[in-house]
């Protein structure tokens, strides 16, 4: 039988939910209200309010060649990252998994990326990566056509990937490993008493069973890829060598707050936002199929 709480005022279940509806209005019915303001209209040049311009400020986004590129910048960035981290958090718990010697130390040193910021992440990578003073600096003054992420622009973008999925493995880590723990053992055991190597029973036996935990990491992974590579191309790269590192969310920042047009910043931020939702119904349209729930 369930059961629920009732409150026999009306006024005192309110009370309850009402900080959640504050934090709610706050944080997403607040800003998305602004931003759909901001992109149907735009400021008058000497102040005196807004006017509405209806689409001509997402034409304005669609005509420009720089958002198109970053948005095919910000694609690759998220399926190579989702693809690094992924694939390292699962061999990583894959080796966990097995009961190694000293694997509790292991696992504590594999979580703690993940609970470095990501500025503070970035600051570390830029100095180990640096050219003129970092631990490639030797490289980069020897054969500076190998290693230059401040003149190349793919190896900064190499960079930027590198950093975020190193930060991200440890995510990763702590949900597969938790997915293969809860794999009873007597499966895994009898696989082994058939002769079944490690490689084939990570394959045919627990990568099969995880793939719900696999479906729930593609989701999240490529959805933050999008929002959270801000700190980290903020303090690496500023976005730069001429642009190569110009994300989606970085333009959006870059137009919004330092070039000050806000309209064409917000209707990014939209467009961003159809994106996401884009991607998010075609991996449960299409990709949640192969995910056994059972």
């Amino acid at each position: 039988m369930e059961k629920r709480a009732t409150f026999s005022k009306l006024w005192l279940g309110m009370l309850f939910v009402l900080p959640q509806m504050l934090l709610v209005f706050t944080f997403f019915y607040w800003p998305t209200g602004a931003a759909l303001y901001w992109a149907f209209t735009l400021e008058r040049p000497w102040g005196g309010g807004n006017e509405w311009v209806g689409l001509d400020n997402f034409r304005q986004v669609f005509a420009d060649r720089a958002y198109w590129a970053s948005i095919t910048r910000s694609l690759i960035f998220a399926g190579t990252t989702t693809a690094l981290s992924m694939g390292s958090g699962l061999l990583l718990a894959l080796a966990c998994d097995r009961g190694l010697k000293f694997r509790k130390a292991f696992q504590t040193l594999y979580v703690w990326p993940y609970a470095v910021v990501a500025p503070a992440a970035a600051l570390a990578f830029r100095f180990i990566f640096a050219p003129e003073a970092g631990l490639f600096s030797l490289i980069a003054k020897s054969h500076p056509e190998v290693w230059n992420p401040t003149q190349n622009g793919y190896h900064a973008m190499a960079m930027v990937i590198f950093c975020y999925s190193w930060k991200y493995a440890g995510l990763c880590f702590i949900f597969f490993l938790a997915a293969l723990q809860a794999i009873p053992r007597s499966v895994i055991e009898a696989s082994a008493l058939d002769g079944a190597s490690v490689l084939r029973r990570a394959r045919d036996i627990q990568i099969p069973l995880i793939t719900p935990t696999i479906f729930f990491l593609i989701v999240i992974s490529i959805t933050d890829s999008f929002q959270d590579s801000f700190g980290i191309v903020d303090v690496m790269t500023d976005g730069g060598p001429a642009k190569a590192t110009e994300l989606m969310v970085y333009k959006i920042y870059f137009d919004g707050f330092r070039g000050l047009d806000y309209s064409g910043a917000a209707a990014q931020s939209i467009v961003l936002m159809f994106i996401m939702m884009a991607l998010t119904f075609f991996q449960f349209r299409f990709i949640e199929k192969r995910v056994h729930y059972s």
